[in-house]
């Protein structure tokens, strides 16, 4: 699977992973090993990994960097908060396209008239 690091701690060699199937984040914990082993993950960088489903997580195995620092600001764009006028705008283009869709109340009424 690929996936891009949202977050990650070089330390205690941790990373939270958005997956590209969009479904629940993916957790990284590397075992123990020493500093210079393995592959380095950080915020931003695209992986492919290998996934295993445990309870209730999903957890990363084998990490391989695709490419470095391919969306850095991946996560402050997730986290930021749509603006009421940007989700009104996005509902009005649904609408638009969805033009033949007609809501239950003028349905009714259009039946009860009948």
């Amino acid at each position: 699977m690929f996936g891009v690091v949202l977050w990650s701690d070089a330390k205690d060699r941790k990373a939270v992973i958005w997956c590209e199937d969009h479904g629940d984040l993916a957790y990284y914990v590397g075992a123990d090993q020493s500093a210079l082993d393995g592959v380095s993950l950080d915020a931003g960088d695209l992986i492919q990994f290998d996934m295993r489903q445990d309870a209730h997580l999903r957890l990363a195995r084998n990490p391989q960097l695709v490419v470095e620092q391919e969306y850095p600001d991946l996560a402050s764009k997730l986290s930021a908060p749509v603006a009421p006028r940007t989700r009104q705008r996005n509902m009005d283009r649904f609408v638009a396209k969805a033009s033949n869709v007609v809501s239950i109340d003028t349905f009714r009424g259009t039946v009860a008239m009948a």
